[in-house]
């Protein structure tokens, strides 16, 4: 069972609904068999990397609200948090352009650590108040990941990744993604949101169900198909 993941790693509900999918795994009899594979999508690929407003400032001006109304938001997002495990701080997050980010977790999907990249990555933004756009931070990051500093400059120093980062994100639209976390299992099921860790559960079940009672290929055959075996060719 394959579950792609869209998401963003200054996106408080991907992480938030990256946590819920993770404690559906891990009440599913079957966790084993299921493959988690991150996907880039960047929610403003347009951001500065190194902004002078606050986070509660960025998001009053993006909605249009105050100040005030803006910090009653993550608030709400920060008690969501809470119930899954996470410490959000708000307060001291760093906005930030995240395309390098992604660039390295694309690098590190091919070392095999795209997971503990991202739980790291998302664990700067929200509870560590870290600029994942500073490239000497994403470079601690990734040797706290088990990456070789060395690599991760040499990655971060070029364009390498980038056009990758920027198929996913077309690939998201074409499946249908118009905002994350967006999670797609055995491209046959979408659950949209940081939804709770019974929707997941659902969703888990219900594909695994099918996949296990499905063959693995629906065969057409003849009579007169001609095949070689070990033994002859008829």
């Amino acid at each position: 069972m394959k579950i792609e993941i869209w998401s963003d790693f200054v996106c408080p509900f991907c992480y938030i609904g990256k946590r819920r999918l993770e404690q559906a795994l891990e009440n599913f009899p079957n966790e084993e068999k299921a493959e988690v594979v991150y996907k880039s999508f960047e929610l403003d690929p347009n951001a500065e990397r190194s902004s002078k407003q606050s986070m509660h400032e960025k998001l009053a001006a993006k909605y249009g609200r105050s100040l005030e109304e803006a910090k009653e938001m993550t608030k709400n997002m920060e008690e969501q948090a809470s119930m899954v495990g996470l410490d959000f701080r708000f307060d001291t997050m760093v906005p930030t352009n995240t395309m390098d980010a992604h660039r390295v977790a694309k690098f590190a999907e091919t070392k095999g650590l795209d997971q503990e990249t991202a739980e790291i990555l998302f664990r700067a933004v929200f509870t560590d108040s870290k600029d994942i756009g500073d490239h000497e931070t994403l470079i601690e990051l990734a040797q706290e990941a088990g990456l070789d500093q060395s690599e991760v400059r040499q990655v971060l120093e070029s364009t390498d990744y980038m056009e990758l980062v920027r198929t996913e994100e077309t690939e998201a639209h074409q499946v249908g993604v118009q905002g994350v976390p967006f999670f797609v299992i055995n491209r046959k099921y979408a659950v949209s949101g940081a939804q709770p860790k019974e929707i997941f559960t659902q969703a888990l079940e219900k594909a695994y169900s099918e996949e296990k009672q499905a063959p693995a290929f629906e065969t057409f055959s003849g009579q007169n198909g001609a095949a070689c075996t070990d033994d002859s060719c008829e």
